[in-house]
């Protein structure tokens, strides 16, 4: 009698089993273009999911496999992993789509096309943003790491760069989000790029009668008294103009450590103000002479 119920059994678990991929295969949105159904919603999903895995891997053995072999620099290997990246989500999408909606893959890149002409009229800005994204990551004026000077006086140490915007992180450890069109339409200093040898132009002001030379003087042994000004190219002060209440000159020194050139300057700069004081040397303030001038006249004394 056993043997006799197994097969009524197995029966009906197959016919549950079947039920179960019939409903969730049955196309609830069932047009001629595309075809939709819980199934291959759950496969577009598990599918995406997978995808995102994959990039991860691949630029996990990317950076600690690959790239060190062939002494690829740290912006370099940073751009090739983003766009690694960005190409292995973008073929996992499309394919994801191809079985989720069961629509062809020629039939997906038409509808993407119509979805970025409508994203250029409505969402032209962050459109900007993003093809601004590309420029910074192939063209690499900036790298992650560069120290820039920007705008409104922010300075600081770019700390990642995706494809809409980047993070610089200020002296004070304060983030700035920074659209990547800011950065690829405005100007701004990478104290980071080329050559590393920088010129500091500090400027000062003298009472006038003062004796220039013992000026110069006393601005030499300012700057040489600070570890961070380089002996070669040496110091050199330059005299600027005349200036209403002072004589305008400035000591230009030579640094290699441009990141740091506001401290170097403040050094700099009390250096100066202690050597001005060793050679009595008088840095002015604006003064104003003001006249007061009556143009008034006494009435004439009336006869009386």
């Amino acid at each position: 009698m056993i043997l006799q119920d197994e097969p009524s059994v197995l029966s009906f678990g197959d016919t549950v089993i079947e039920r179960m991929i019939k409903y969730l295969n049955y196309p609830f949105v069932n047009q001629r273009e595309f075809h939709v159904s819980i199934l291959s919603l759950l496969l577009l999903v598990l599918i995406i999911l997978i995808t995102t895995l994959i990039s991860r891997y691949a630029r996990r053995v990317l950076q600690k496999r690959v790239l060190p072999r062939f002494n690829v620099e740290l912006g370099l290997q940073y751009t090739l992993l983003r766009l690694v990246h960005y190409l292995i989500i973008a073929a996992g999408v499309l394919y994801a789509m191809k079985i989720g909606f069961s629509v062809d893959l020629t039939g997906v890149a038409v509808i993407v096309g119509f979805l970025s002409v409508g994203i250029g009229f409505g969402l032209q800005y962050a459109a900007a943003d993003i093809a601004s994204g590309f420029i910074l990551l192939f063209e690499r004026p900036v790298r992650i790491g560069d120290w820039l000077a920007l705008d409104g006086g922010i300075e600081g140490r770019v700390d990642n760069i995706s494809l809409r915007s980047t993070v610089v992180v200020t002296n004070e450890n304060m983030a700035v989000i920074l659209p990547n069109s800011k950065l690829v339409q405005n100007k701004f200093v990478n104290y980071s790029y080329g050559s590393q040898l920088v010129r500091l132009n500090i400027p000062v002001g003298v009472a006038y009668g003062s004796d220039l030379e013992k000026v110069s003087a006393a601005l030499f042994e300012a700057a040489q008294s600070v570890e961070e000004v380089l002996s070669e190219p040496a110091p050199r002060v330059h005299f600027s103009d005349f200036g209403d209440s002072a004589l305008n000159l400035q000591i230009r020194v030579w640094i290699n450590e441009p990141r740091d050139h506001t401290t170097i300057q403040s050094k700099v700069n009390f250096a100066i103000e202690r050597s001005f004081r060793n050679y009595n040397i008088e840095i002015p303030f604006p003064q104003r002479e003001v006249r007061l001038r009556s143009d008034s006249k006494e009435p004439a004394n009336e006869p009386g």
